[in-house]
């Protein structure tokens, strides 16, 4: 799960196309591979303090990390490693070891689908990542805005480079329900159709509104249905022969 830039809900969609695929009844793993803005504990309802000692065996490679289970999943993030203020206490140089160790050294146990979110942008992480795993694919989050389709256009760029299939892409935030009317009501100008992802050829996945219900820290693992037909449009596509 990847994004141009930040802010467009990428770790919510993230979140909760996990929980739809676990609705489905896969097996399903998240990995939070933000590693200097995990939000996928914080997503889920959990605080952990700094732990150095852990942290520093975990870096050794000397022990394999359980993933932590909430609502059906199994979860993995530098937040459970790291206090909820504390920076990541290593450069760029270190990521692909961290992510090596992110991968190879938890106990995921069988899984169907592994879905990871990345950071924004195309940084050095989505080339580490493409070298580590065997990618199924790419979904790459967009906003309805043009600065946000463009950014986006360059990770699409990047991951065919990188000779990794994208998937589609998921514009989030597309409108707003009205709670009174229920009619859907645009929030930004329309996007060019020049600028905008699809002009590419890059497949809509979804167009999602606004919803307020998924802000918070979650409770529960419901999911809208907007989302189950999303998961299953995914595993059509990443189980296609």
């Amino acid at each position: 799960m990847a994004s141009g830039k930040g802010g467009v809900g990428k770790s919510t969609i993230a979140l909760n196309l996990a929980l739809a695929l676990r609705a489905d009844g896969a097996s399903v793993g998240l990995l939070d591979a933000d590693f200097y803005g995990p939000d996928i504990p914080l997503m889920v309802n959990l605080k952990r303090d700094a732990d150095l000692e852990r942290w520093d065996v975990w870096r050794a490679g000397a022990v394999k990390l359980e993933p932590v289970e909430r609502l059906g999943l199994k979860l993995m993030s530098v937040g459970f490693l790291l206090g909820e203020r504390q920076s990541l206490p290593f450069n760029a140089q270190s990521l692909g070891i961290a992510l090596q160790q992110f991968v190879g050294g938890t106990e995921w146990g069988a899984l169907d689908y592994l879905v990871i979110d990345l950071p924004p942008g195309t940084a050095d992480l989505q080339e580490h990542v493409a070298r580590t795993l065997a990618l199924s694919g790419a979904i790459v989050v967009v906003g309805p805005q043009d600065a946000a389709h463009l950014d986006a256009k360059r990770v699409v760029e990047h991951f065919q480079t990188l000779r990794v299939r994208v998937i589609g892409g998921v514009e989030n935030m597309s409108g707003l329900v009205c709670p009174h009317c229920v009619e859907l009501i645009d929030l930004f100008p329309p996007v060019s159709g020049e600028r905008s992802l699809w002009s590419i050829g890059v497949a809509k996945l979804a167009s999602l509104p606004l919803d307020p219900s998924l802000a918070g820290p979650r409770q529960n693992g419901d999911v809208p249905e907007s989302f189950r037909t999303l998961a299953r449009t995914v595993a059509d596509a990443v189980n296609a022969p």
